[in-house]
């Protein structure tokens, strides 16, 4: 069951990417239309999904009574920002792949590759749990994990004006995220009519980064798409690491801070997920190593299905 599911999520991704790239062949897509998603996501479309995740996943109530969950997902992101920092010394990742190397090992795809796969497998009593695990990712994407990408590019870093560009501190989407938090806290009602606009707004992002995905394959070439170095390493720090900090983490807490299982199964689950759809739209904003980025999601996203059963014999282990 928890395979079916994972393969149906992983082949609409990759069905919808094949669009882009086919449609950028038939000549579809003028040269500049990636960049104007680029623009159109990360500007319009991703706060407003972002806006509208946060009232509809979260309440007040939630947030506060899931303390424990948030102890040690934060602790887990924290590690793993450290361990993947060091990751990128110890292999020499260069510049303009740095901030997304990162970005792949701590922060994933939550909401349409782990959400579905997660009710799957512990059904709709997970969801409290879920909902953790996506508000600090949501939080470590739009803050230090953004930030990072934003700094790292593969050109020249001569400029002067380059570390302080003061609007790279608080990226649309991000402001989405406080915005939706402030309303949450404080219950400000949103009018079905604005919320049915922004919900509609919010829907395009992941088909459109996923075409965006399609039309930068195309144009790099089929042949960009390959296992080196950098690559194999972020994958390993994905799929092993990032899991493996969060059952660590878990294990040696157990006796002061013991989880239900299905809150550790939960946390453990989500931090295998595969690299997040946005990357390479943030790495074109960075001037980072676009190819790079496109190679990571969608080797990430294939590689989830086999990765799959390989997760379900871990969190057997919690049993």
């Amino acid at each position: 069951m928890l395979f079916l599911t994972a393969l149906e999520s992983v082949l609409s991704i990759v069905l919808i990417i094949v669009l882009g790239f086919y449609l950028r062949h038939k000549g579809y897509f003028a040269d500049s239309f990636a960049g104007n998603i680029s623009k159109l996501i990360m500007n319009i479309a991703l706060p407003a999904s972002i806006f509208i995740s946060v009232l509809s996943y979260l309440t007040r109530e939630k947030l506060f009574s899931l303390s424990d969950g948030l102890i040690y997902g934060t602790a887990a992101i924290f590690l793993g920002y450290i361990i993947a920092w060091l990751m990128t010394k110890a292999f020499n990742i260069r510049a303009g792949r740095k901030g997304v190397f990162i970005n792949t090992i701590v922060n994933a795809n939550t909401i349409f590759i782990g959400l579905p796969l997660n009710i799957a497998l512990f059904g709709e009593n997970s969801m409290p749990y879920f909902l953790v695990y996506y508000v600090l990712n949501t939080i470590s994407t739009w803050t230090f994990g953004a930030w990072l990408i934003a700094r790292d590019s593969s050109q020249s870093q001569s400029s002067p004006h380059r570390l302080f560009n003061w609007k790279k501190l608080l990226p649309p989407p991000l402001l989405g995220f406080l915005v939706a938090l402030i309303f949450l806290l404080i219950n400000i009602p949103v009018p079905n009519f604005i919320h049915s606009a922004l919900s509609y707004i919010g829907a395009m992002v992941t088909p459109l980064s996923l075409i965006y995905i399609g039309i930068t394959l195309y144009d790099a070439g089929l042949k960009s798409l390959k296992f080196d170095k950098d690559t194999i390493t972020a994958l390993i720090g994905k799929f092993a690491i990032s899991p493996a900090i969060m059952v660590f983490l878990i294990l040696i807490g157990k006796t002061v801070l013991p989880l239900p299982t299905i809150e550790a199964q939960t946390l453990i689950l989500q931090s295998s997920v595969s690299a997040l759809a946005i990357l390479p739209i943030l790495a074109n904003e960075a001037k980072g190593d676009v190819s790079f980025a496109t190679n990571i999601v969608t080797t990430s996203t294939l590689l989830f299905i086999p990765i799959v059963p390989l997760i379900d014999g871990l969190l057997g282990l919690l049993n």
